[in-house]
């Protein structure tokens, strides 16, 4: 005997049905099986399923020809049928908060979908496929399993945001420097120890997120990214920027925390649009006088390191600096 919930979702489907509804919400009903009369709905643009508890979905799912947003958010799949790549009119993919380990092959017929959310799944890898969905604007990958990604990630050239964050990433594939639309890449959390050079061609990039992994440098073509606002690489292990830094001539927020660095380029006082630099546990013995330069500087955080107590002295900096925590001088 099913549930109230399954129950409830029967009605909704005859009510859809009779109706000729193109919107469908099955949330919150703590199914854990989707009705197969669902499969009739081949009218249907829009089908919300999230708060579930649906483990698997049917394969009549790929009679739903004509939907354009399917959200099965928070719920326990462990895998998609591949008849999910019968819904070649998709343009929104919702499965945050899942148990997925892998995508079929199949995710990748979905050419037309715009955004993908897969963020909290179980995801050790990415098929090659993902690389044919040349209209993603959006994907979210973040807190799974992934080790690497696929060459193919440098086919997405109309993508604007990829969030990678909280995965176990070793290395960026090459072909990454095709994102050439790409605004946001967040990479934090991960296991990355360098950056490719091919980094530098994604000239739109206006965040750059990169803290908590364990890298040692950057590479001189992190300078191209002038139209860059944020970038932020606390908790690696870097004991030096490049002077290309200085090119960054867009930065406003410059996050430098727990590293090793003990000195910073010259070139650090051409970034004239700078609000914040954070250098907290650095083991930084001295400033260069070019950080004067930084008119629109508003706080430099300067907690952990190994400055003489004279620095302090400095009068020619005019903003907040936060040299002991809980404390800021201002001057």
């Amino acid at each position: 005997m099913k549930d109230k919930g399954y129950e409830e979702a029967l009605k909704r489907i005859a009510y859809c049905l009779e109706h000729k509804i193109s919107s469908l919400d099955l949330s919150n009903l703590n199914l854990k099986d989707l009705p197969l009369e669902i499969s009739n709905l081949t009218q249907l643009r829009e089908l919300h399923l999230f708060n579930n508890n649906l483990q698997t979905l049917p394969p009549e799912i790929g009679n739903l020809t004509r939907l354009e947003i399917l959200d099965i958010e928070n719920n326990q799949l462990q895998s998609v049928p591949p008849e999910i790549g019968n819904l070649t009119q998709l343009e929104i993919l919702r499965l945050r908060k899942n148990q997925l380990q892998c995508l079929p092959p199949e995710i990748g017929n979905l050419t037309q979908l715009e955004i993908l959310h897969l963020r909290k799944n179980q995801l050790q890898s990415l098929p090659p496929e993902i690389g044919n969905l040349s209209q993603l604007e959006v994907l979210s990958l973040d807190n799974n399993q992934l080790q690497s990604l696929p060459p193919e990630i440098g086919n997405l050239t109309r993508l604007r945001v990829l969030i990678l964050g909280n995965n176990q990433l070793q290395f960026l594939p090459l072909e990454i420097g095709n994102l050439f639309q790409l605004e946001a890449l967040v990479l934090e959390n991960n296991q990355l120890q360098f950056l490719p050079p091919e980094i530098g061609n994604l000239i739109r990039l206006k965040m750059l997120s990169l803290w908590d992994n364990q890298l040692q440098s950057l590479p001189p073509e992190i300078g191209n990214l002038s139209q860059l606002e944020v970038l932020s690489l606390d908790k690696n292990q870097l004991q030096f920027l490049p002077a290309e830094i200085g090119n960054l001539s867009g930065l406003r927020e410059l996050h430098l925390n727990d590293n090793q660095l003990q000195s910073l380029p010259p070139e650090i006082g051409n970034l004239s649009q700078l609000e914040v630099l954070s250098l907290d546990n650095n083991q930084l013995q001295f400033l260069p006088p070019e950080i004067n330069n930084l008119t629109k500087l508003k706080k430099i955080y300067l907690v952990g390191n190994q400055f003489p107590d004279s620095f302090f002295k400095n009068k020619a900096l005019s903003c907040k600096i936060v040299y002991e925590k809980g404390k800021e001088y201002d001057i």
